[in-house]
């Protein structure tokens, strides 16, 4: 912007968005891990994804560990406003219930989700490693045609609980294609077997949660 455009322009005026039309990223391909022990992992995950999808990036989002349980919703939040974005899926491979909570579930079960979650994330790898991740996508074509940016949601979560093998993720990693924005989150414990070949690394630390104090998950904030 020249020095004129800038005099002239009314910072009081209203920003106008620009219509969603199918783009493709000029500079992806890092691979970012979300860990720690603090609430918003998924959320800034998420966020990206919106903001990528708002400039017409293909994005899709697959989440481990989250099937639903009797404290939330089965259809979050997120969801719902995943649908109604162009150029942004999901889908989710976690088992009803949580692992290791005593809630009725067998371990065995969200073990056998969470190999099924991996195996469909390799298809979806397969699938980017096909397409060409430096043309835009249409924004109504399945993931399996291709994305620009995946996020792996609990992913992290699901190989600290042993639910899926760390060396497999490590390796998840290693397989993506150059051009694809991958996105890796959950954990309370430090995923040492992604941090070392990952481009971004985050530790998303609690210094005080209501959850300590026995608050239930409210709507609209976590689910």
């Amino acid at each position: 912007m020249s020095d004129d455009d800038a005099s002239t322009r009314d910072d009081d005026a209203p920003i106008t968005p620009a219509p969603i039309e199918p783009a493709a990223p000029e500079a992806f391909g890092r691979t970012q891990v979300w860990w720690g022990d603090g609430k918003g992992k998924t959320t800034a995950a998420l966020g990206m994804g919106f903001r990528a999808a708002g400039h017409g990036y293909r994005v899709h989002l697959c989440q481990f560990m989250k099937g639903g349980a009797a404290s939330v919703e089965d259809v979050r939040g997120e969801y719902n406003a995943i649908h109604a974005m162009p150029g942004f899926t999901y889908e989710h491979s976690g088992h009803y219930g949580w692992h290791a909570m005593n809630d009725g579930t067998e371990d065995v079960d969200h073990e056998a989700r969470a190999q099924a979650g991996l195996e469909r994330v390799h298809e979806l790898l397969d699938a980017a490693h096909d397409a060409d991740l430096t043309t835009p996508f249409d924004l109504d074509a399945p993931a399996d045609d291709g994305v620009h940016m995946l996020v792996l949601d609990e992913l992290c979560y699901a190989a600290n609980r042993d639910l899926v093998a760390p060396d497999d993720v490590a390796a998840l990693v290693g397989s993506k294609p150059d051009g694809l924005e991958l996105v890796l989150t959950g954990g309370h414990e430090e995923p040492t077997y992604v941090t070392d070949v990952a481009d971004l690394v985050t530790n998303v630390r609690k210094q005080q949660h209501p959850f300590d104090d026995g608050v239930r998950a409210r709507k609209g904030t976590e689910f």
